[in-house]
């Protein structure tokens, strides 16, 4: 557990500073929500907006333990590897995504277009929102909205070969997109104008393109691992001699 801590305090970045392209994906109906409850009613919205987010991201760990059983099938063979490279290279461009220099992760998008259409008229009808229950249902149908950014997450915690952790992951990137989605809800506008500075994004972007090239196997990675415990298994060494 403890080797995963590093991994959700990542996945947990890229949930925050992946919160400007979730504005565009669902600030529409953050908006929507915030006018239809006046504004005297402040606890009523917080509690639709926790239980709307709380949907969607538990449709996001349903995702990560779905695509986690793949991962974990591939995980003692070849293709391993090369689904560690994927999400390393999908790292890299979501680095360059949200750093605002390179836009082409979004085209993964049309993945999901297909199933997007038969999920969108159930997650219509539940408009106006109106209860907690509509609210809930309505986050986790909204999770599957095709999404470069999840999906780029999902590979990446795919390439973990544990469906457990690849669930936790996902889990921790919802948890990080709520501050900004929460915010916009609520009307809090200078939490959203920090996250959208460009200085901001940029430093974040070029977090996400370091860890996806720390990702990619490669002579690093085996230093890395190896530098630290050299000097435990020196004493073993010796003593076997």
């Amino acid at each position: 557990m403890f080797e995963l801590a590093p991994l959700l305090v990542s996945a947990l970045i890229l949930g925050l500073l992946g919160g400007g392209h979730c504005l565009g994906m669902c600030g529409g109906l953050m908006g929507a929500l915030t006018l239809a409850i006046p504004p005297e009613q402040r606890r009523r919205r917080l509690r639709l907006l926790l239980a709307y987010n709380l949907g969607r991201i538990l449709s996001y760990a349903s995702a990560g333990l779905l695509i986690g059983l793949a991962g974990w099938a591939v995980a003692s063979s070849p293709a391993a590897l090369a689904l560690r490279v994927v999400a390393a290279l999908l790292l890299i461009a979501m680095g360059l995504y949200l750093a605002g220099w390179w836009s082409g992760l979004t085209r993964i998008e049309a993945l999901g277009r297909g199933l997007w259409r038969h999920i969108q008229p159930f997650a219509s009808r539940l408009l106006p929102i109106s209860s907690l229950p509509r609210a809930l249902l309505l986050g986790a149908l909204w999770g599957w909205l095709p999404c470069g950014l999840v999906y780029s997450t999902l590979l990446w915690a795919a390439s973990q070969g544990d469906a457990l952790d690849s669930a936790l992951l996902m889990l921790a990137f919802g948890l990080g997109t709520w501050p900004v989605l929460l915010a916009t809800g609520m009307a809090a506008e200078r939490l959203t104008a920090v996250l959208r500075k460009r200085r901001v994004r940029m430093a974040g972007g070029l977090l996400v393109i370091l860890f996806g090239l720390w990702t990619l196997p490669g002579p690093h990675q085996a230093w890395l691992m190896g530098h630290g415990s050299s000097h435990s298994s020196a004493p073993a060494g010796q003593h076997q001699h």
